[in-house]
Formats: structure tokens, sequence, C-alpha cells
């Protein structure tokens, strides 16, 4: 079976973190920006993590090579018998 595809598009716009969300950068930041307002351009800084409904929708879709990062705990707590 051929390899599946990333598409371009979501690969530039969004970035999957370590624990397997999904961040993005809000839009409406590229070019005008004197046409904008001051509180509009300040609420667009940075990024943000998407909703977790939408981030299924990317990973399935979109990214399917970036599904398996969620990290597990590979070492979790002894269990102590009394």
């Amino acid at each position: 079976m051929p390899k599946m595809k990333t598409k371009s598009a979501a690969k530039k716009r969004f970035m999957v973190t370590g624990s397997g969300k999904v961040k993005f950068k809000p839009a409406k930041m590229r070019h005008m920006q004197m046409n904008k307002p001051k509180s509009m351009k300040r609420k667009a800084r940075g990024t943000s993590i998407l909703a977790d409904v939408d981030s299924r929708i990317i990973l399935e879709n979109f990214m399917p090579y970036s599904r398996g990062l969620k990290k597990t705990n590979h070492n979790p707590a002894p269990i102590v018998l009394d």
C-alpha cells in the first residue's frame, strides 16, 4: 500500500505538540496591518490550541503521520504491596 501524503497547507498552518494537541496561529496577520485595529492585532498575537473536535479532523485527514505523537507514561508509579 502506498504512503499517505500530508497536506502541504496543513503542515504550514498547524504544529503538533508533544502531548498530541494541535497548535495554530490566528488569521488576519499577514498584510494590511495599518487598516486593522490595535486590539485585533493584539488578540491575534502568539499561538493557540485547537479544540479537540477540530484537531481530530486535522490529524486524521490532513496530517496522518502526526497522529502517533502522543506521549505515554512508560514509567508508571511503582505498586507497593503491604
